[in-house]
């Protein structure tokens, strides 16, 4: 059958990214029609009818009917006899990317049930809906459908069960396939995508002509550490095999390496699975072919699980695999998802979320002045691996780096990750440290994959991450994982104060008169605005501030002042709720803007009326107020104009807010512990009106 389907973009570009990976996929994509629902959740029998599955712009086909598993047989199972890789059988979609991966998850049922819940059955409880989950940037997310599949002729169209009353697999596809923006959107793809998004694992791409001398051995201890393993021949062209029987560009899956004794000798052999079914391997050892298992005595082919049948299951020496594969994807799984496994050792992980912000965090590629405005992160690399065979004292770790995207649009970011050693007192990488700096890791590309991963083994000390995207000033959102095999630190890298001696700085340099007139000298302006009621509204607050900044020594920044400022002002000051300042809290908040104007005063060096990017930290930190990285980029994106100044009304509002959310924090925590709890109507209360 030949493939219909639009061609996927390519696992990198051929520009910043190197040679490009071409997305698997075989078979004739039938695209059926959506069936006419409507808009209420359930249809005029009670079942649960899913309004929200994305059909998009499904080309009509006449020949193809939705239908319930009840109306396509008599007595419909959820799960015939153990969910098993038999269960997996391709139909008219190019999705054997994903459904080689569905195979190697059947393998383990402790990360299948993850997956797909168990209870679900087409008898007891039955509503017509069925509950998946699939792992989306750091967290499992539950995926709600109904069980309409489309049929042709009574035949299930897509993904199929060999037993005709088992539909697990099917509605898998269906959830997944909801997941990823409707069926089209899983028409070729990349099996290393539906690994991570079946198990939350980390993924990594070999070259089968670059895999270890001892390959087997490395081929078996990725499995017996619960790694999922899928593998391909890329060298040919899509829907045509070679002489032997194995598809080009097709996704199989790796399921066993085994060393068996024959009459002559021990042969190494590899399990493969062809997640249409059928179409199997043809040579030496194959069920159709295969004389040589004639030296093989009956009690070992058992002990190994070999069937003689055309079920899609094969296998072959090593030495053909390593002739007939040239691409293997593994997905390594973690703690989180193999706790409680006595017979594997998963690695151990941490995770952490990031961005990158034009002019804030988006510092672009080594080389460039901006580089170090990237994210770091800090690693401390513990204990070296327990491997007899390594004479070396190092730490196995791997380091991926995955972007926010979307397959329905592809918008991907070509990414890479620079691993720097550092000092054991240095945390953080200046633009000068990185000028004199080389990375001991990185791609050799930046790559547009969803995610990208750098292997290493380095000894244990301290270490610096740098994840970046190929140009700067770029917008996009990431997970950064660090995986090794006896443990890690890893957190973000706090970026240093700019300047420790402000506080002695701002004592010599500060003005020896403030810039603000004083409490008893703006009392009657205060009076004259709020027409001697002592009750300071927002209007009066705004006449009161115009009229004394328009002829000091910020005049002109009255010009930025406007109403919302000053809402903002008496919002945050005011405790009793009533929209307005009597005289002492005037007082107060008057004070307090007295305090930060000779702070704005100071670090506007160069007299423009407003701080620029690189000035906020600092004042902050002479204002006495403490934050990290992370605060001073929300600052910088919710604070500042266009051009990444922060004006004086804007200067104001900025430390109000934080110092007053700051003392609120406190209020809530009476003993001390860093957490607060807030009932419904606080939080409201104090995010709705301040």
């Amino acid at each position: 059958m030949s493939d219909k389907s639009k061609t996927k973009t390519p696992d990198k570009s051929s520009s910043p990214a190197g040679p490009s990976r071409q997305p698997l996929g075989s078979s004739a994509a039938l695209v059926p029609s959506a069936p006419a629902f409507s808009n209420t959740n359930y249809a005029g029998d009670g079942l649960f009818v899913d309004t929200t599955f994305p059909y998009g712009n499904m080309q009509q086909q006449a020949n193809i009917v939705w239908k319930r598993p009840k109306d396509i047989c008599q007595s419909p199972q959820f799960i015939v006899g153990g969910a098993t890789r038999m269960d997996v059988c391709q139909g008219c979609l190019s999705d054997c990317w994903f459904l080689s991966v569905v195979t190697s998850l059947s393998l383990h049922r402790h990360l299948l049930e993850r997956v797909v819940p168990c209870g679900q059955s087409f008898q007891e409880g039955y509503t017509g809906c069925f509950v998946f989950q699939f792992w989306q940037y750091g967290e499992w997310k539950e995926v709600k459908i109904d069980d309409f599949l489309p049929t042709c002729e009574g035949r299930l169209v897509y993904l199929h069960s060999s037993v005709k009353e088992e539909f697990w697999s099917s509605l898998l596809e269906k959830a997944y396939a909801k997941l990823k923006g409707g069926y089209q959107a899983l028409n070729m793809g990349f099996p290393h995508e539906a690994m991570v998004d079946m198990t939350g694992g980390v993924t990594e791409v070999f070259s089968v002509a670059a895999l270890p001398h001892d390959s087997g051995h490395f081929l078996d201890g990725l499995l017996k550490r619960g790694a999922l393993i899928n593998c391909a021949s890329t060298q040919g062209p899509l829907e045509q095999k070679n002489k032997f029987g194995i598809m080009f560009r097709h996704a199989y899956s790796m399921t066993a390496v085994e060393k068996v004794t024959t009459r002559t000798g021990v042969v190494e052999l590899v399990r493969v699975y062809n997640p249409w079914g059928n179409t199997e391997w043809e040579g030496p050892w194959s069920d159709k072919n295969g004389s040589e298992w004639n030296q093989v005595s009956k009690v070992e082919q058992e002990r190994i699980g070999r069937t003689q049948a055309e079920d899609g299951e094969f296998w072959m020496t090593l030495s053909d695999f390593c002739l007939n594969f040239d691409e293997i994807e593994v997905c390594h799984l973690t703690e989180a998802t193999l706790s409680g496994l006595d017979t594997v050792k998963p690695w151990q992980c941490t995770l952490h979320q990031g961005s990158w912000v034009p002019s804030l965090s988006a510092g672009g590629p080594p080389g460039g002045v901006r580089f170090w405005q990237n994210p770091q992160f800090h690693l401390t690399l513990q204990e070296e691996d327990e491997d007899p065979r390594d004479p070396e004292l190092s730490c196995t770790f791997l380091v991926a780096l995955m972007q926010r995207n979307n397959r329905r649009t592809e918008t991907q970011l070509a990414v890479n990750l620079h691993i720097y050693k550092v000092r054991s007192d240095q945390s953080y990488l200046s633009h000068l440290d990185l000028s004199l700096l080389k990375p001991l890791l990185c791609l050799d590309n930046y790559s547009p994959r969803r995610e990208v991963v750098v292997r290493g083994h380095l000894p244990p000390g301290q270490y610096v991450i740098i994840p970046s995207t190929w140009e700067a000033g770029l917008q996009g959102e990431f997970i950064l994982r660090v995986l090794t095999e006896k443990g890690n630190t890893t957190k973000p890298s706090q970026k240093p104060s700019m300047d420790v001696k402000l506080p002695i700085q701002m004592q010599t340099t500060a003005p020896t008169q403030s810039v603000l007139p004083s409490v008893a000298d703006v009392q009657q302006i205060f009076n004259k605005h709020c027409c001697n009621m002592e009750q300071c509204r927002a209007a009066n607050l705004f006449n009161i501030l115009k009229e004394v900044i328009s002829t000091g020594a910020l005049a002109g920044s009255e010009k930025e002042l406007c109403l919302e400022h000053c809402r903002s002002f008496v919002a945050l000051m005011d405790s009793k709720g009533s929209g307005q300042l009597d005289w002492l809290q005037f007082q107060s908040l008057w004070d307090a803007f007295s305090k930060w104007t000779d702070i704005f005063v100071l670090f506007d060096k160069n007299k423009s009326q407003s701080l620029e990017y690189c000035e906020i930290l600092p004042a902050l930190t002479a204002a006495g107020l403490q934050v990290d990285e992370f605060v001073i980029q929300l600052i910088g994106l919710r604070y500042t104009e266009p051009d990444m100044t922060v004006s004086y009304p804007g200067f104001l509002s900025l430390l109000l807010k934080l110092n007053t959310m700051i003392q609120k924090f406190h209020s809530f925590d009476l003993m001390g512990m860093g957490a607060i709890s807030l009932n419904y109507r606080q939080w409201l209360y104090l995010t709705m009106y301040n």
